[in-house]
């Protein structure tokens, strides 16, 4: 398991027309590698996420994107993402096809992935618009044995799933503390596993509740500093709360998100680069 730089690991690893999952809830989010795959200029991407985030509406903006699964899009404690709107409602910059899960489903579909299974199981109570509208829809089921309503969810095999987590070891086994969210299963259920991290140390100690991934899973691991702003990395820094408010504002209109882009991503190297452009110490 390689420690390599970041933009080697994105130029080696991930491809046009991937499946690409970018893990991490509420905190641990890879926005550093999202940036990079701005940066690289990557097309035809299926992007995978429970809750898209700022990051996936930066991708999505940024013309990365033909297809989105998800659950529940939207800008925490704010509104809307506008560019993933503008995707599905106008096509811009390209047309993007979704398909819209719960959490729940989300995550026993990552979990039949990580198992090897082709979907994964729900009990099902009613019908929902979710169930039919999404390009790759659920199916009803009745149970063998009880005969309770039950509904399927086809599995997730992301081709690459990116995760951030605190520290790497010396011997190449990641640390992710805090809220896991379905960072785990998502890693597990990955065909390519690449990780960005806050720091590279000799061992570290897995608190209680830790999630501790071993080398031999990981495809690739990459040391950056504040790789989750402007989420936050439980221990190390907290959310850039204004930056979310005014993520509403630089999004909302065509110009003003493209003026933002180019400053910002493409205007910067790196991610320490890009932190520095908003005055954020990594």
């Amino acid at each position: 398991m390689p420690v390599i730089a970041l933009a080697e690991a994105i130029a080696r690893h991930v491809q046009d027309g991937a499946s690409i999952a970018l893990e991490g809830f509420t905190h641990l989010i890879p926005f550093a590698a999202g940036h990079e795959i701005i940066r690289q200029r990557r097309r035809g991407l299926h992007l995978i996420r429970m809750t898209p985030d700022l990051i996936h509406d930066q991708m999505i903006g940024a013309g990365c994107a033909t297809s989105l699964t998800f659950s529940w899009g939207g800008n925490p404690g704010v509104g809307s993402l506008y560019r993933l709107r503008d995707a599905i409602e106008k096509g811009w910059p390209q047309p993007l096809a979704v398909t819209e899960r719960t959490h729940a489903q989300m995550a026993v579909a990552y979990q039949a992935g990580a198992s090897g299974l082709p979907f994964g199981l729900l009990r099902h109570y009613a019908p929902t618009d979710l169930d039919r509208a999404a390009a790759a829809p659920a199916a009803e089921l009745r149970c063998p044995f009880t005969g309770a309503n039950l509904l399927a969810i086809p599995a997730l095999n992301p081709d690459v799933t990116i995760i951030h987590a605190q520290a790497v070891d010396a011997g190449g086994n990641v640390l992710i503390r805090g809220i896991t969210g379905a960072a785990r299963e998502a890693a597990l259920a990955a065909r390519t596993l690449l990780v960005t991290v806050e720091a590279q140390v000799e061992r570290f100690g897995a608190d209680l509740n830790a999630v501790v991934l071993p080398a031999w899973m990981i495809t690739a691991v990459s040391v950056v500093a504040g790789g989750a702003h402007p989420s936050y990395a439980a221990g190390c820094y907290e959310r850039d709360n204004r930056f979310y408010v005014a993520w509403d504002d630089i999004a909302r209109e065509r110009a003003t998100f493209t003026r933002w882009l180019d400053e910002h991503i493409h205007g910067s190297r790196d991610h320490a680069q890009l932190l520095q452009r908003l005055g954020v110490a990594a």
